[in-house]
């Protein structure tokens, strides 16, 4: 799938290190790879603001959507109308939905089907994979 924002491998790795990102963002916003739980700065992260991807900088979620899953990743009841898009992942013997950046195709984590609120979802995304703007 191809989505509006496009760029090298080469382009993806300067804009991460331009932007000061966590270590490992590339290898999880290109590589669908996943932070260990509980080690992510956003995880326990809880001021008033939004939460962006790290890679082109689109608005994701809204801090007062963030809850305590407890999983060790932050997590978020719902995410901004249009702004991820959801694909099969049977990867790790798992049947899953993966999240990625509906502008620019960032692995951003999972979408599982258990959480508290009345949506009933739990985004569980990769620290690295966010930004954070304060309101």
């Amino acid at each position: 799938m191809t989505h509006p924002v496009q760029k090298t491998d080469a382009e993806w790795r300067q804009l991460l290190a331009d932007k000061q990102a966590e270590p490992g963002a590339y290898q999880v916003t290109r590589h669908a790879a996943t932070e260990r739980p509980f080690t992510g700065k956003y995880e326990q992260h809880w001021a008033d603001g939004s939460y962006h991807c790290m890679c082109c900088g689109a608005k994701l979620f809204e801090s007062g959507t963030k809850f305590d899953a407890g999983c060790g990743w932050p997590s978020f009841s719902l995410a901004l109308p249009g702004a991820i898009e959801e694909r099969r992942d049977v990867s790790h013997g798992m049947v899953r939905v993966e999240t990625v950046c509906a502008n620019c195709g960032a692995h951003l984590g999972h979408v599982f089907p258990d959480g508290p609120t009345e949506t009933g979802l739990r985004y569980c995304m990769n620290s690295a994979a966010l930004d954070f703007e304060p309101r």
